[in-house]
């Protein structure tokens, strides 16, 4: 079975920065589009960076110039590095996979457990 796991949040003051990280475990052959997600309490969830597997990025009008995304396929990870965070960046950060093909055939639409990121003031 392939899971999705989050590290690297944790609390901030405004102004630093933090390094999210998400692994990929299972037998894995290919890996589509991987992304990034937040939900603040209260708020619905949101799309925070993507990047697809040539490497093409996409982020929130929110965070550009202020976070990116990365992947490394050997390692099966995406990264995402947040610098300059501020209170309203506080959240759930969650690892979306849109595709990937393991030894089992095909799976769509996974995600991680999520990790808390806060930013004070």
């Amino acid at each position: 079975q392939v899971q999705l796991v989050e590290s690297g949040g944790g609390l901030v003051q405004a102004g630093g920065s933090l390094r999210l990280s998400c692994a990929a475990s299972g037998i894995i052959f290919t890996i589509g589009t991987m992304g990034w997600y937040r939900q603040a309490p209260g708020k619905q969830r949101e799309l925070v960076a993507t990047i697809d597997s040539g490497g093409y990025t996409e982020y929130a009008d929110t965070v550009k110039g202020r976070f990116t995304i990365s992947r490394d396929n050997a390692k099966r990870t995406v990264d995402l590095q947040m610098n300059s965070l501020k209170p309203g960046d506080t959240a759930v950060y969650y690892c979306n996979v849109d595709s990937i093909t393991t030894n089992r055939g095909p799976a769509y639409d996974l995600w991680g457990q999520g990790t808390q990121v806060t930013t004070s003031s």
